[in-house]
Order: structure tokens, then sequence, then C-alpha cells
């Protein structure tokens, strides 16, 4: 179980990393330059929980947090980026 655990997680980051997680700093970036009329709601959501609260995705707060937290409550995508960002 552990071992197909860890084989998704490193497909995943495999597969991911290349694009920008939602709320890590490049993304925070990038959605600044964007027009706001372009934004979504989600984007509007996750801007304000990530990037105004400087809790971005991968930051020190954010790990630290994510360490906190139940593993149980954890998604897959937050299982990635803590992995990606907190680990390696």
């Amino acid at each position: 179980m552990m071992k197909k655990l860890l084989f998704v997680i490193l497909a995943t980051l495999a597969l991911s990393a290349c694009t920008d997680s939602v709320g890590s700093v490049n993304w925070c970036n990038q959605l600044k330059e964007k027009p706001k009329s372009e934004w979504t709601t989600d984007n509007a959501v996750n801007f304000a929980k990530y990037c105004v609260f400087q809790n971005e995705v991968g930051s020190k707060s954010w790990c630290k947090d994510m360490s906190n937290k139940p593993k149980g409550d954890w998604t897959g995508n937050e299982a990635v980026d803590y992995a990606k960002y907190c680990v390696f």
C-alpha cells in the first residue's frame, strides 16, 4: 500500500513539475500580472487565501500548517505539494 502511495505521489510530481501549483509563489505572481477581468471565482478565492494572507503553497508557514494538519485530512494536491515543497 505504501509503495503504491509513493508511486502515485512521485508520478504526480513528475507530471506536475512543469506547472505552477495553485497558491505557489509563481502562481501568485502570474495571477498578479493577469487582468482581474480574466480571473475566475476560484482564482480570486485562491489568490486571497494564498497570496494576500502570505501563506503561499511551499512557504514556511504553509509547510508548518500542513505538518500540523492530520494527514487523513489532506487532499491529494496537498500531499503532492507538501512532498514537492516541504520534503524535497
